[in-house]
């Protein structure tokens, strides 16, 4: 048995929604959408007919996973507010509000020894072709990991005021 026979692995990077059914293949194709995609751009992504991927379009739209975008043709691109309210339900559900404090705390601390080592604010602010031609990979590096730490712990903070808000007491 050769490696790319194993049907344990990921399918092949060609066809990454192989052996899905048609609903989640579709879902898959959406996820990839960053930016406005018509339904048959979606619909060959998915490899399905263009009226099964209007049909589940229509239904993501509904639930608030993608945006439609009228016109001629309508486009459809994925909700990032969506799936970012569900990243900050889950972490608000799955965690105490000491957890996400703690981590919210770590990742404050790191982010600040990022602005220590580079004397600036924030990553962008950063002027990488100062850097030492030697140290440019390290430094994009450390910034790809600034700007994640900054994002990790906005969401993380969200998650601990919505924990917190919902065991507040209720004077109605």
């Amino acid at each position: 048995m050769t490696d790319d026979s194993r049907s344990d692995g990921p399918p092949p990077f060609s066809r990454p929604f192989e052996g899905e059914d048609t609903k989640q293949r579709v879902y898959g194709a959406t996820l990839h959408a960053r930016e406005p995609t018509t339904v048959a751009e979606i619909a060959e992504r998915a490899d399905c007919s263009e009226e099964s991927a209007r049909t589940h379009l229509s239904f993501y739209a509904t639930l608030g996973i993608v945006v439609r975008h009228e016109g001629r043709p309508v486009r459809y691109e994925r909700n990032d507010d969506y799936f970012e309210w569900r990243r900050v339900d889950e972490l608000a559900r799955e965690k105490s509000i000491d957890e996400l404090q703690s981590r919210v705390l770590e990742l404050t601390a790191r982010i600040e020894a990022y602005r220590d080592d580079y004397g600036v604010d924030s990553p962008a602010e950063v002027d990488v072709l100062a850097v030492d031609t030697a140290q440019i990979d390290d430094v994009y590096a450390e910034l790809g990991e600034w700007v994640t730490l900054v994002e990790e712990r906005r969401l993380h903070e969200r998650a601990r005021r919505k924990a917190a808000d919902s065991t507040a007491p209720s004077y109605s």
